[in-house]
């Protein structure tokens, strides 16, 4: 492997990627095969469908590239629950859906491997943080 040239976050629909914009903007300058890209990313997620997962491309000297796939984001998980478009304008002041606390295990469970946490319930407390600040309320 060469050295690494530069790491790119993005945010991709998955099974969605096309080599236009915004993945051709943020990738073409770094020089790697966007088509390749592409089709791997889209073979990766297609179980995925319809979510929006983070992606971190590690992009090497010789054009060459890794990727690695993330959990969706918190509140993705949480207004696909809550079956919202959008959370509050006015934070945790304007209620705008619940969700239960097994629905919150879940996208807890779901989100543990990128959290900075090591158990279910830790996980918890930070998704129902998300939660709050998005107007979504817990009922235990």
């Amino acid at each position: 492997m060469a050295n690494i040239s530069k790491k790119i976050k993005l945010q991709i629909p998955a099974g969605k990627a096309t080599p236009a914009p915004p993945v051709g903007t943020v990738l073409g300058p770094a020089g790697i095969n966007l088509q390749d890209f592409c089709t791997k990313y889209n073979d990766a997620t297609k179980d995925k469908m319809g979510d929006i997962l983070p992606v971190e491309i590690t992009v090497y000297e010789d054009r060459s590239f890794d990727f690695v796939i993330k959990t969706p984001p918190a509140a993705f998980l949480l207004k696909k629950a809550c079956k919202i478009q959008k959370g509050s304008v006015k934070g945790k002041s304007e209620i705008v859906g619940t969700i239960s606390e097994e629905q919150l295990r879940e996208i807890a469970e779901i989100k543990l491997p990128d959290l900075n946490c090591y158990t279910v319930e830790d996980a918890m407390k930070i998704v129902e943080g998300t939660a709050l600040n998005m107007g979504i309320k817990v009922e235990k």
